[in-house]
């Protein structure tokens, strides 16, 4: 039983690597069903919320891996790639920045640097594109305190 459920999750990461998310789902529902295990959960969560479109399930199940294992920047990873394609940036910035306090993940750090990620304006209660905050935001950065 662990050769086979090991075996399966290694098919679905290898699909899931190469951005076949159907393939992984199937392998990940059935290694699911033998073993309920968090890092499965998660990436479980993932493919239901690209291939089936079930948001509020994989969130929840997302969330269910974070509550076994807090502290493992994956479960971080993919809940912010579910939020990604719930149209919510916000939030999977959030949880991409979570999981970075926890490890370097370079999966988080792709992502972030793939979604272009910017620094809070100078001045929070002025608009982004206000005069001071373009200003003393380019200064800031040039002086290095930014």
């Amino acid at each position: 039983m662990d050769e086979e459920f090991n075996g399966l999750v290694v098919k679905a990461e290898r699909a899931l690597a190469r951005g076949e998310t159907l393939v992984a789902l199937m392998h990940y529902e059935t290694a699911d069903r033998l073993r309920q295990v968090p890092v499965v959960q998660s990436a479980l969560a993932y493919c239901l919320a690209r291939e089936r479109q079930q948001y509020q399930r994989a969130i929840a199940l997302c969330r269910q891996a974070l509550e076994a294992e807090p502290a493992e920047a994956r479960h971080y990873y993919h809940l912010g790639r579910i939020y990604l394609a719930t149209n919510q940036k916000a939030l999977a910035i959030t949880a991409f920045r979570r999981g970075l306090k926890l490890q370097r993940y370079q999966p988080i750090l792709d992502e972030l640097r793939r979604l272009g990620v910017r620094k809070p304006p100078v001045f929070s209660t002025l608009p982004r594109d206000h005069f001071l905050n373009r200003s003393l935001g380019l200064l800031f950065s040039r002086l290095g305190t930014r």
